[in-house]
């Protein structure tokens, strides 16, 4: 069954998936010598089978722009190949209607050997431009790319940057009903990334249908109204954008916990501990009990158990608050505030970091905490040593939760 990926379909479908998958095979003899090796020997000893995608089934409509989200080797890139035409399907179809522009990977469909003023008009015809139709569009494809006098320059000189600049301009000038478009827009520098993401939504003004993929849950939040998240080359999830965030950081921090876990038992030393360790880290909600999910401004506190291997006159911990992707939100320790613990017999220590609430948006949040002596000498850390998530508002994007009065004059 096609999942319909769009909340509210208003305009025709522009590209069905209809059960896709793809395998590749990967040839474990990869020198000259293994294949001389192995040559004439009967079998597939020496190749295996791997599944990137495992039917893969949804619709998109035209007008709407979708987030593919997913970990590193989930089939994401694969997907946008599949439904651009790069690499056909080893089983299922995919139909499309319009006209498609790709911008799939660094460099794709340059030739490093021609100049940029050449791959060009090579670029623009693989995407269905005349030439008439580039000449009319030069200036502006110049001009957006900033390449300036290096547009005479081989490809194979320009930096990074300078390719992604030259492949964004000449995809967004062809004029397309679907713009599919990787991540390689993070090659780029901040100036230019503001650039495409204004391009990005003039076409979605302009009732064109976006395809991103994208790492950042920010980003999909920000730009797409509807998500597809992949796990292993399946879907897992077809939805608004912001449940499909919350999905993908889900998967996200099970894979998280799944490595943790077992470098913890890799870890596992019986020898008693000679310094304070933490024990554990728990989100409490008001009422005290432990919770993964909140809402937005509600109350809560972080409680870290110590164990406390001997009597301590006094002591110090820190706590502190991350987003996925390591920038701190908040963070505070009994020395900042001037205070400490103890003094405290040996056992079990509870230390409770109470808030009557946090300005957070919606998303999910990762709580690290520390122990120190009474002179600051660390004793223990918990990085990511719990998790929290804040269910999204539709009102807004970004960590902050705001309630902004708004007015015209």
């Amino acid at each position: 069954m096609t999942s319909n990926i769009a909340s509210n379909v208003t305009g025709p479908e522009v590209i069905r998936v209809e059960n896709v998958s793809k395998s590749f095979v990967i040839r474990k003899d990869n020198s000259l010598k293994e294949r001389v090796v192995t040559l004439g020997r009967r079998g597939r000893a020496h190749q295996e089978s791997f599944d990137a995608l495992n039917d893969v089934s949804f619709s998109i409509y035209a007008g709407s722009s979708i987030g593919l989200l997913g970990s590193n080797g989930s089939g994401k890139s694969t997907l946008l190949k599949v439904i651009g035409g790069i690499i056909d399907p080893s089983s299922g179809s995919v139909r499309r209607r319009g006209r498609l522009a790709a911008l799939l990977e660094l460099g794709a469909g340059f030739h490093p050997d021609l100049s940029g003023r050449e791959n060009v008009y090579l670029n623009a015809a693989i995407l269905g431009l005349s030439k008439e139709e580039t000449d009319a569009q030069f200036e502006s494809i110049l001009a957006f790319s900033e390449i300036g006098e290096f547009i005479n320059t081989q490809v194979k000189f320009y930096s990074s940057g300078m390719y992604v600049r030259l492949a964004f301009a000449v995809a967004v000038h062809t004029n397309p009903d679907v713009l599919l478009v990787d991540e390689v827009l993070a090659v780029g520098d901040e100036a230019f990334q503001r650039k495409c993401m204004d391009k990005i939504r003039e076409f979605q003004r302009e009732g064109r249908t976006i395809v991103l993929v994208s790492h950042s849950a920010e980003q999909v939040m920000e730009v797409c109204d509807r998500g597809v998240v992949l796990s292993h080359g399946q879907v897992a999830f077809v939805g608004s954008a912001v449940d499909a965030t919350r999905v993908h950081r889900e998967i996200l921090e099970g894979n998280r916990k799944s490595i943790a876990d077992a470098a913890d038992v890799d870890s596992t030393n019986d020898e008693p501990a000679s310094v304070p360790r933490i024990a554990s880290i728990t989100v409490r909600d008001s009422e005290g009990e432990a919770v993964d999910d909140l809402e937005i401004g509600e109350a809560l506190s972080i409680e870290i158990e110590v164990d406390l291997p001997q009597n301590m006159e006094s002591w110090h911990s820190s706590v502190s608050i991350d987003t996925p992707n390591g920038q701190q939100l908040f963070g505070t320790s009994t020395r900042r505030r001037e205070t400490s613990h103890g003094p405290s017999q040996a056992g079990r220590a509870t230390v409770s970091y109470a808030f009557r609430s946090l300005p957070l948006a919606g998303g999910t949040y990762f709580v690290n905490a520390e122990v120190l002596g009474a002179d600051g000498q660390p004793f223990d850390a918990q990085w990511q040593g719990a998790t929290f998530s804040i269910l999204a508002s539709p009102n807004q994007t970004g960590a902050v939760f705001a309630e902004p009065a708004i007015s015209a004059c």
